[in-house]
């Protein structure tokens, strides 16, 4: 078992400007807005309508499939709307808007705790699906489906993914500080439906006060280990840390359960905790704020819904003018352009940036000086130096077929070690839109 991947990069952490803040609660004044999309999979179903009383956990829209995922309010207060407002995508999608009361009634006992003991694995799995859970860790998958793998006694590591190793964020190293014993219960549940694994805790070197509460929440927890991992990037992303602790490199056409592993977020167990022993559904999840143009940067449980605005100005406000906001952190965060948009569950994240990269790369930007470099550090051992010139001279069939240009998992590191600072990860997600348009259009589909 290794500790890294092959590649990678080491860009600023900045995390001083939130490592030290602990998880604090953040209660909205205003209306809270719920996209029915906030999952991979069809969007959820609307079960409430205008001018409906709403409670704290309550399900106000249902899974529309096996992937997909329950929607719950996060305030008590009265449904204002069921219309299209905008996103974190920049997109207007179909969403449930309430008026919040302000007094945050919830609709049932969640600090009443549960035995697990006498439940099987499908009723763990349904009380997963139940509360809504799906990946804290970026993609938003419904996590109910990713607990049901066909051959669950083929898996042999369930990697608990605490590396966080986007820069900025902090929030995850709170959590893992502050509510470590719940962490470890629901790796424990989740154990439970894999007899053959052992779990892995994968923490990122630089955060040792992580490491150690893990470790001694994990004590006497047999099938538990905790691994610090060299602090790099992108060491927290699924195919990485796969390779790290199971050896393994596998296609993009392949699940991580096909190689014998299932990787979650230590939010996502935190969750599964809360669902399985207490039946609390999602609806607040660890989030960071921060930036240099953040006035108070910190990290906080936010209620899902709540705007990204209300947030920050409830926070101090701004220092200086934003010139980029990314929710997210800088490597592989969503630019987004107004933040009149609410958090949904999968966000962990708003970096407000004083100055924008991008902005600044354009300005000095050159041909490619073939120099390797992008080569040397791609994750994937991909060659980004032939994908570029391919998708800019539009042969999207060397892309994909010759350089395997799919297998790109967009981390942003190639562009971020590029001398002749060329937009190379924005290049190779424009030529993957392109080629999924084209086989949407063929009638093929992803494949």
């Amino acid at each position: 078992m290794k500790n890294t991947f092959r590649g990678g990069v080491h860009p600023a952490g900045h995390k001083e400007l939130t490592r030290e803040s602990p998880l604090r609660l953040f209660d909205p004044k205003g209306e809270m807005v719920f996209p029915l999309q906030q999952h991979i999979g069809k969007p959820a179903k609307p079960i409430v309508k205008k001018n409906d009383p709403v409670l704290v956990g309550q399900r106000i829209a249902e899974a529309d499939g096996f992937v997909s995922a329950h929607v719950y309010s996060s305030c008590s207060g009265t449904v204002k709307a069921i219309e299209k407002r905008r996103t974190v995508t920049g997109l207007m999608q179909d969403c449930i808007v309430i008026d919040n009361d302000g007094a945050f009634t919830p609709a049932a006992d969640f600090t009443r705790r549960e035995s697990a003991e006498a439940l099987t694995g499908d009723e763990i799995i349904q009380r997963v699906q139940d509360a809504g859970i799906v990946g804290l860790g970026g993609a938003g998958f419904p996590t109910h489906v990713k607990l049901k793998p066909k051959h669950p006694d083929q898996i042999r590591y369930l990697i608990v993914n605490g590396a966080e190793c986007e820069p900025y964020l902090t929030c995850n190293d709170q959590l893992m500080r502050q509510y470590a014993p719940e962490i470890i219960e629901g790796t424990e549940l989740v154990l439970r439906l894999l007899p053959g694994a052992e779990a892995v805790v994968a923490i990122e070197n630089n955060k040792p006060e992580a490491i150690a509460a893990m470790k001694k929440a994990a004590e006497g927890h047999a099938r538990i280990t905790v691994l610090p991992m060299v602090t790099k990037y992108p060491q927290g992303g699924e195919r990485s840390l796969i390779y790290a602790i199971a050896g393994v490199n596998f296609p993009i056409t392949q699940l991580p359960a096909d190689v014998g592993c299932l990787v979650d977020n230590v939010g996502t167990l935190y969750a599964i905790q809360r669902a399985v022993l207490y039946r609390e559904p999602l609806f607040t999840h660890c989030f960071t704020l921060t930036g240099e143009a953040a006035a108070n940067p910190g990290n906080f449980i936010v209620r899902d819904g709540t705007s990204f605005a209300e947030l920050v100005e409830a926070s101090g406000g701004l220092k200086v003018n934003v010139r980029k906001a990314m929710v997210g952190g800088p490597m592989m965060g969503l630019t987004i352009g107004s933040l009149d948009a609410p958090i949904q569950k999968q966000n962990n994240g708003l970096t407000l940036l004083a100055e924008d990269p991008v902005e600044k790369a354009e300005k000095v930007a050159t041909s490619c000086l073939h120099c390797g470099r992008c080569s040397a550090v791609c994750p994937a051992g991909l060659v980004p130096q032939l994908m570029a010139e391919a998708a800019e001279l539009g042969n999207l069939e060397r892309y994909e077929k010759k350089l395997y240009g799919l297998e790109c998992i967009q981390c942003g590191s190639c562009t971020y070690i590029c001398p002749a600072r060329r937009p190379l990860t924005q290049t190779f997600k424009q030529a993957k839109a392109e080629i999924m348009a084209a086989r949407k259009r063929e009638g093929g589909g992803q494949k």
